[in-house]
C-alpha cells in the first residue's frame, strides 16, 4: 500500500514533509519560519508576535532605538510652513495670533477693548469665542520685519530639534504630541489670564513644556543632574531676558504645564499608568483650561 501524499495547509497543491512545531499542521518550504526548535507556519509566528508584550520606557512610550522622532520632524515642519504662509500673507499673524480681546475698527485695525463696543466695532479674540487661537497662535512667529525677526523661529525649532528627540524617545508618540500640545495650550491660557490684550506668537510656550519634561525625565531616571541643572537655568535666564521681546506669560504657563503632566506620567502610581488614565488626566486638564477661559471671558465681558 502506497502511503498517501501530504500537503501543506496553506496550499493544498505543494507536498510537505514538515509540521509546524506549535500547531503540528504540515507546511511546506514557503510557510516555514524558523524557531528556536524546528519551524513553525506563519500564523503560529503572528499569533507569538501578539503575545509577546513590547518593552516599554517607565513613562509608557515603546522602547525602540531605531524609531525615527517623526512627531519631531511633523512639528518643525508645520512651523516652518506656518511662517512661510506668513512671508506670503502676513494677515495670517493677526487672524491666528494668541489674542485675548480687542476691537477691530472699521479700517480693519485692531484697538484696545476695555470692556465696551462700539458702533462699527467688533470684538474680537478668544474672549469672542475665538478658542482656537489658543492652539494656532503656537505655530506662528514673529515676522521677518519684527525686531526679532526670523531667530524667533530659528530659536524655538533648534530647542525643538535637540530637545523633542530625546523627549520623544522616553515618551513615546501619542504622549509626546500630547504634551507638546497640552504645553502649547498652557502657556496661551496664561497668556489670556494674565495678557488679554496682546497679541503673541511663538511656539516657545511649548518648547518650555519640553524643556521641564527633559528635566522631570532625567530626575525620574537617577540621572546625573548637574548638567540638566545648568540646562535649565539657560532657559529660565532665557525667560526672564526674552520678556522684553516676547511673552514670558506663554513661557511660564508652558513651563509649568510641561512640568506638571511629565510629573504624572513618572511619578503616578505603576496602576495609574495606563493609556485610558493618562488620556483621561489630559481630558481633566483640559477642562481645566476650558474653565479658566470662560471665567477669564466673563470678567472682560461682564458675562
Amino acid at each position: 500500500m502506497i502511503a498517501a501524499a501530504t500537503t501543506c495547509y496553506r496550499h493544498p497543491s505543494t507536498e510537505a514533509f514538515v509540521r509546524c512545531t506549535r500547531c503540528d499542521r504540515y507546511i511546506c518550504p514557503d510557510c516555514m519560519r524558523e524557531a528556536s526548535v524546528g519551524h513553525q507556519c506563519v500564523e503560529c509566528v503572528k499569533e507569538g508576535q501578539r503575545s509577546v508584550r513590547q518593552s516599554r520606557t517607565v513613562f509608557g512610550g515603546a522602547m525602540s532605538r531605531a524609531t525615527a522622532p517623526v512627531v519631531t520632524y511633523v512639528l518643525i515642519a508645520l512651523n516652518v510652513l506656518a511662517y512661510l504662509g506668513e512671508v506670503v500673507r502676513p494677515e495670517i499673524v493677526d487672524r491666528f495670533a494668541v489674542l485675548g480681546a480687542a476691537l477691530t475698527g472699521p479700517d480693519g485695525e485692531q484697538y484696545y477693548y476695555r470692556g465696551d463696543t462700539f458702533p462699527g466695532y467688533e470684538l474680537t479674540g478668544i474672549a469672542d469665542g475665538e478658542w482656537y487661537r489658543l492652539v494656532t497662535g503656537a505655530f506662528l512667529h514673529l515676522p521677518p520685519d519684527a525686531s526679532f525677526g526670523v531667530m524667533h523661529l530659528l530659536f524655538n525649532m533648534f530647542a525643538l530639534w535637540n530637545i523633542g528627540r530625546a523627549v520623544e524617545g522616553q515618551l513615546g508618540r501619542a504622549r509626546y504630541l500630547a504634551l507638546y500640545l497640552l504645553s502649547a495650550v498652557g502657556g496661551s491660557v496664561l497668556v489670556y489670564l494674565l495678557a488679554p490684550d496682546t497679541s503673541t506668537v511663538g511656539a516657545s510656550g511649548a518648547v518650555f513644556g519640553l524643556a521641564a519634561a527633559y528635566w522631570v525625565i532625567h530626575r525620574r531616571l537617577g540621572h546625573d543632574m548637574a548638567a540638566v541643572n545648568r540646562f535649565m537655568a539657560g532657559f529660565l535666564l532665557w525667560m526672564v531676558l526674552s520678556a522684553l521681546f516676547t511673552s514670558w506669560q506663554g513661557h511660564l504657563g508652558g513651563l509649568l504645564t510641561g512640568a506638571l503632566v511629565t510629573y504624572g506620567l513618572a511619578y503616578a502610581p505603576a496602576k495609574l499608568r495606563t493609556g485610558p488614565l493618562q488620556l483621561a488626566g489630559g481630558l481633566v486638564l483640559l477642562g481645566l483650561f476650558a474653565v479658566a477661559v470662560v471665567m477669564r471671558t466673563s470678567a472682560l465681558t461682564g458675562g
